[in-house]
C-alpha cells in the first residue's frame, strides 16, 4: 500500500488558499481515478480515498486535523496499513521558499519551518519519508501567516494549476517507480541556483 498525503486545513474558509495546495493535488488524483468527493470516507482523522496510481494500490489522505497536527492523521493511516514510511509515504505541501509554480521532490529532509511537515516528522520519529513541495512564493509585505492562509493572486493561479497537475503526475511516477525516478523527471532547477535546491519553508493552521 502506498500512502499519498496532501496537507491543508479543513473548512470552506481555507478552500483554495495557498496553504491548501496539497489538498488540491489529492483532489486532482481522485478525479483522474474517477473518484468523487462523495466516495471519501472519514478515517484516520482525515478524509480518505483508495485509488490505483501507477499500478499500485494507493491510499489518498487529506488530514482534517488542521495543518500543525497533520502527523496524527498520517501516523494513524501508516500504522493501520503497516506502511513502510521511508519507501511508501509521499507528503505534498506548499513551500514559501520556492517560486510560485515550482515543484521540488525529495526522498527525505528537514521541515524548513513548515508546521505540517514538522508535525509529521515528530509523529513518525524520523524525517526519512518523501515529500513533494509546491512553490507559493513569499511576500515581502504581507505577514507570513496571513500570506499562506490567503488566496492566490490572479497571475499566480495558472502557475499553480499547472503545478498541481505536474505534482499529480509526479505522485503517480513516485508510486510506480520510486522517489529517485520522480525526482529525476520532475525536479526543475531554479534560475540562478548553483547547487541542490534549498527546501526552506513556512508555517501554521500554518
Amino acid at each position: 500500500m502506498k500512502l499519498v498525503v496532501g496537507l491543508g486545513n479543513p473548512g470552506p474558509e481555507y478552500r483554495r488558499t495557498r496553504h491548501n495546495v496539497g489538498f488540491e493535488v489529492i483532489d486532482c488524483l481522485a478525479r483522474r481515478s474517477g473518484l468523487s468527493d462523495a466516495a471519501s470516507r472519514s478515517r484516520f482523522s482525515g478524509l480518505v480515498l483508495e485509488a490505483e496510481l501507477g499500478g499500485e494500490r494507493t491510499l489518498l489522505l487529506k488530514p482534517m486535523t488542521f495543518m500543525n497536527r497533520s502527523g496524527q492523521s498520517v501516523v494513524e493511516a501508516a500504522r493501520f496499513y503497516k506502511v513502510d514510511t521511508e519507501r511508501d509515504l509521499l507528503v505534498i505541501a506548499d513551500d514559501l521558499a520556492l517560486p510560485c509554480g515550482q515543484l521540488r521532490l525529495r526522498a527525505d529532509g528537514g521541515d524548513g519551518g513548515h508546521n505540517g511537515l514538522a508535525d509529521i516528522t515528530r509523529a513518525l520519529g524520523t524525517p526519512a519519508w518523501a515529500r513533494c513541495r509546491i512553490g507559493i512564493d513569499r511576500s515581502a509585505v504581507i505577514p507570513h501567516d496571513e500570506y499562506v492562509l490567503g488566496r492566490f493572486l490572479p497571475e499566480q493561479e495558472p502557475l499553480v494549476a499547472e503545478c498541481v497537475d505536474r505534482a499529480a503526475d509526479a505522485a503517480t511516477v513516485w508510486c510506480q517507480r520510486g522517489a529517485t525516478a520522480a525526482m529525476n523527471q520532475f525536479n526543475q532547477r531554479i534560475p540562478g541556483e548553483s547547487g541542490p535546491a534549498s527546501t526552506q519553508n513556512q508555517n501554521k493552521e500554518s
